[in-house]
């Protein structure tokens, strides 16, 4: 047949149908590349606020807590939580991570002198000695010692090749 095209199988295609395939192959290859670069270039990294030390959440306060916080004991180092995540590397190309320290106790506590466990913490990028700093080896000053209240979070950024591991150490209660 004249105006036809044998494919390897021996199947028969049409010149106006090969066509409009391939136009519509084309086009939907287009759109998905489209999509996923808009989808890829909108993401945005979940902490991108520069050393935000004034930014503060409270928790809610359930009636008739008592003395107690979220797991049932009085005022301790676990009412203290670090939460770290990967923020967008500086220019150079240093990674950059941003931590939270929150007061999770819910029954009103306020937390002071609260150390953290940070090894060698180093940071490429300045942070403000008021909020974090290394006093000793493993041993970081939170929010120059100053309580922090029942549901406060201090927030700040760090560069450095790695993500250090963080922990509480010890907290005063007020």
């Amino acid at each position: 047949m004249e105006g036809e095209l044998k494919m390897r199988g021996g199947d028969l295609i049409r010149p106006g149908r090969f066509c409009i395939l391939s136009v519509a192959t084309i086009i939907s290859s287009l759109l998905a590349v489209f999509f996923a670069v808009s989808e890829i270039g909108s993401k945005k990294p979940v902490f991108y606020k520069e050393n935000n030390t004034n930014f503060a959440r409270k928790l809610l306060q359930l009636p008739d807590a008592g003395s107690t916080n979220r797991i049932g004991a009085a005022c301790s180092k676990d009412g203290i939580d670090i939460v770290q995540g990967s923020t967008a590397p500086l220019p150079n190309g240093i990674p950059s991570y941003t931590v939270q320290i929150l007061n999770v106790c819910v029954s009103g506590c306020s937390i002071s002198n609260i150390h953290v466990s940070c090894g060698w913490f180093s940071s490429a990028k300045l942070i403000n000695p008021s909020v974090f700093r290394r006093i000793y080896y493993d041993d970081c000053l939170v929010n120059d010692g100053e309580p922090l209240g029942p549901g406060e979070t201090l927030s700040f950024q760090y560069a450095n090749s790695f993500l250090y591991p963080l922990s509480v150490s010890s907290v005063a209660c007020c």
